[in-house]
């Protein structure tokens, strides 16, 4: 099935999607690589929600015209690094939708299922399509402390997609059904 959600997308519609779905989101994504997590998940208190937000495994190239900051490149980054914390994230920030790359491990898979959240798979190499669908940068945190690419980086989009539902909050997982 093809299914085009606005983010915050609430568990109902969560719920209904199941591994092999494609999906395109509009609404706001946020990103997080291994640093942000870590930092987001030591601090009792973040300035932004991810609860309304994708959460997006991305270290995007930026670049800043007269005082805006816009994406050259939004490609993924490898999610399986973000597994040692993932369970953890999803539990405190209530994550519903993850976009990355290369699929999630077993602590992250039970998390999707008792949150309620999917894990989603974007192309890797496709970073400027993916910049295409950023219609504007809403915000950064914490780019002095982390750089460019570790930065949270908030973003409106329009379509982003096509993202594979690989992992569902059903425990289906298309990595499992591939090695099989």
């Amino acid at each position: 099935m093809e299914y085009h959600l606005n983010i915050p997308a609430d568990k109902e519609q969560i719920k209904k999607l199941k591994v092999g779905d494609i999906i395109y989101v509009t609404g706001k994504v946020f990103t997080a690589r291994d640093e942000a997590h870590h930092m987001m998940l030591e601090k009792d208190k973040i300035s932004f929600d991810p609860a309304e937000m994708a959460l997006f495994h991305c270290g995007p190239l930026m670049k800043k015209e007269n005082g805006k900051w816009q994406a050259v490149s939004a490609g993924p980054t490898t999610s399986s690094r973000m597994e040692i914390f993932e369970d953890k994230f999803i539990e405190k920030f209530g994550i519903g939708i993850i976009i990355g790359k290369g699929g999630m491990g077993e602590r992250t898979e039970k998390a999707l299922q008792k949150y309620t959240c999917v894990y989603t798979s974007y192309t890797g190499g496709a970073g400027a399509l993916a910049a295409d669908k950023i219609e504007e940068v809403l915000g950064v945190y914490w780019l002095e402390e982390l750089g460019m690419p570790e930065a949270a980086w908030i973003f409106k989009v329009k379509e982003f997609g096509p993202l594979v539902v690989a992992i569902d909050s059903h425990g289906e997982s298309i990595y499992r059904n591939i090695k099989k």
